[in-house]
C-alpha cells in the first residue's frame, strides 16, 4: 500500500516536473520571439529614409534622412556605392561611421555616362539597420547644370558681355578645372532688362555658343541689367538665371 502511494507521488512529481519544463521552454521561446521582434522593430525604426543622389555641375552627393525613430546621439551611418550591373558594393571610407546625412561621391561617380547606385545603413546602440537603396543615378543625364558666369562692360551705346561656362569638379592633367562644355553641347541664352521700363521684364537678346557678345544701339543714361542661362538642346533643359550684372550707359 505504501509502495503504491509512493509510486503515485513520484509519478505526479514526474508529471509536474515535465509540465514545468514544458512551460519554461514555451516561455523561453516566447521571450526569444519578443526580443527578436523588438530587435527587428528597432532595426526598422533607424533605417535611413529617402536615399537619393543630388548633383550640380557633376558634383554628385548622396543624401538621406534619419529613420522614423528619433535620431539618437550615437547614431552613425555607413555608405556604399556601385556601378549598375556590378555585383560587388564598394565602401566609401570617408563616409563609414559618420553622423552626417550626406556623402560626397563625386570621385566615385566620375564616369558620367555610367549609372550608379548608392545605399546607406544606420547603427545605434549596437543595432544595425538594413540597407536603404537609392534610385539609379546617371550623372550626365541627371545633374543640374548651373548658369554661366557673366561679366559686363559698356561703351557709349553698347554693352559687351563675357560668358564663362560652369566648371565641373574634375581636373585636366595640368590641374585646370574641366568646363561643362566638355561634357555637353551648351548654348548660352542672354537676357537684357531695361530698368527704365520694367525691372522684371527680361528680353532674350542672344542664344548661341559665343563667349563674347555685344548688344548695340542702347540708350545712353539708362541702367541695364544682364542675366544669362545655359541651355542643353539634347536634354531640352535650361539652368537657373545667373545673378544680375548691371551697368549704366554714359
Amino acid at each position: 500500500m505504501l509502495f503504491s502511494h509512493g509510486a503515485a507521488l513520484l509519478s505526479m512529481r514526474g508529471i509536474t516536473l515535465s509540465s514545468l519544463c514544458l512551460v519554461m521552454h514555451l516561455l523561453q521561446d516566447e521571450i526569444t520571439t519578443i526580443l527578436v521582434s523588438e530587435n527587428q522593430d528597432l532595426k526598422d525604426s533607424i533605417k535611413p529614409q529617402k536615399v537619393e543622389f543630388r548633383s550640380l555641375n557633376l558634383n554628385n552627393t548622396l543624401h538621406w534622412q534619419p529613420g522614423r525613430a528619433r535620431e539618437a546621439r550615437d547614431t552613425v551611418y555607413f555608405v556604399q556605392y556601385k556601378v549598375y550591373g556590378q555585383s560587388m558594393w564598394q565602401n566609401k571610407d570617408e563616409c563609414w561611421g559618420i553622423q552626417h546625412h550626406v556623402c560626397d561621391l563625386t570621385n566615385e561617380t566620375s564616369d558620367v555616362q555610367e549609372p550608379y547606385y548608392g545605399r546607406v545603413k544606420a547603427a545605434s546602440a549596437g543595432i544595425y539597420s538594413d540597407w536603404s537603396l537609392s534610385c539609379r543615378f546617371t550623372p550626365w543625364r541627371e545633374t543640374v547644370i548651373g548658369p554661366p558666369m557673366v561679366t559686363v562692360a559698356h561703351s557709349n551705346k553698347s554693352i559687351i558681355i563675357k560668358l564663362q561656362a560652369p566648371r565641373s569638379p574634375y581636373k585636366r592633367k595640368r590641374g585646370s578645372m574641366i568646363p561643362m562644355t566638355n561634357y555637353y553641347d551648351l548654348l548660352y541664352q542672354v537676357f537684357i532688362i531695361n530698368n527704365l521700363l520694367d525691372e522684371q521684364h527680361r528680353v532674350l537678346v542672344y542664344e548661341g555658343k559665343d563667349k563674347v557678345i555685344e548688344i548695340e544701339d542702347l540708350r545712353p543714361g539708362v541702367s541695364y541689367c544682364i542675366m544669362a542661362k545655359t541651355y542643353v538642346p539634347m536634354l531640352d533643359r535650361s539652368s537657373a538665371y545667373s545673378s544680375r550684372q548691371c551697368t549704366m550707359l554714359q
